[in-house]
């Protein structure tokens, strides 16, 4: 088999993720501790025994998400599992972020404080109210993104996540997104629905983090990745540490390419998927788009095991 890492983006939070892993693994709970130490505040305490919706804002969710991540792939190398098992990686948005950092591309630390940054940034790029997102379900990309021109009428509505060949997610003005969703009815979509989203994500509207997040990265060594990393604003693998600090700015705006990733990686001999950290949304657009691809969770300590076990025996 020939597997990829994929890590989770905003949405899979909830309250307890990962703690499991640290009470099983000192190299997990050593991730939270990490994370913790790198934003001045007990981050964990809020992941474990907090209120989900304090947890689901953007600044905490973005950086708890990749530290449940990063304690999985510690289980996992404790278990002999290291990052080279994979021939690619692969995240959600944020989870690009927690992608380059399993592959050495950037450290834990500076992780923690660039996803605390853009979480940040995002949110404060729109004002409360101005802005939504909504999911189109069982429309196809040109489909989604001719409703979203129709839709835009002068204000900024856009196709922000291709997630899988029935599922894209628009974003932009609240007026706008909120036309998308009556004009996508009308063209058949099955379903058609605001996300509780706190930001327009991944739109133009994002600009303002996009600067933040480029002074912020260019305070940030990235080394070369152990495996290549592909990227949700080019749909295929890069290794180069100039152009992957240059996606990640593109991609605060830009659109988040995952169906045409999983696809890239398909192409290029990927057989099987490991999402790696908290929740099952990424295997779920995985199986959509390719059923044939294998498909595996690792967000807890038995399965961690359980892949451990299959590549060790």
């Amino acid at each position: 088999m020939t597997r990829a890492f994929l890590f989770p983006g905003q949405g899979a939070q909830t309250i307890g993720m990962g703690q499991a892993l640290a009470q099983d693994y000192a190299a997990a709970q050593a991730v939270f501790d990490e994370v913790d130490e790198a934003l001045g505040e007990k981050l964990s305490d809020l992941i474990w025994t907090g209120s989900q919706d304090d947890l689901t804002l953007t600044r905490n969710a973005q950086p708890a998400l990749m530290a449940t991540s990063m304690a999985a792939m510690a289980a996992l190398k404790s278990e002999g599992v290291t990052i080279e098992a994979a021939a690619y990686v692969a995240g959600h948005s944020l989870g690009e972020y927690s992608a380059l950092c399993a592959a050495g591309a950037l450290s834990l630390g500076d992780t923690a404080r660039l996803l605390r940054t853009r979480g940040q940034a995002m949110q404060e790029a729109v004002p409360v109210g101005k802005g939504a997102m909504a999911a189109l379900l069982g429309l196809d990309l040109a489909t989604a993104q001719k409703v979203a021109k129709a839709a835009a009428q002068g204000q900024i509505c856009t196709a922000a996540n291709d997630n899988d060949p029935a599922q894209v997610v628009v974003s932009g003005h609240r007026e706008a997104v909120e036309r998308a969703v009556e004009l996508a009815k009308a063209e058949g979509a099955k379903r058609a629905i605001l996300l509780p989203v706190s930001a327009p994500f991944h739109c133009a509207l994002m600009e303002p983090a996009a600067e933040a997040m480029t002074e912020a990265l260019s305070h940030v060594d990235i080394e070369r990745p152990a495996v290549p990393v592909v990227g949700n604003i080019t749909a295929h693998a890069e290794s180069s540490p100039m152009l992957l600090r240059n996606h990640l700015v593109d991609q605060v705006t830009g659109s988040v390419r995952w169906r045409e990733s999983v696809l890239w990686m398909v192409a290029h001999g990927v057989t099987e998927t490991w999402e790696i950290g908290a929740g099952k949304a990424l295997t779920g657009m995985v199986r959509r788009i390719d059923k044939s691809l294998a498909t595996r969770t690792v967000g807890t300590p038995d399965e961690v095991r359980a892949a451990a076990e299959t590549l060790n025996g």
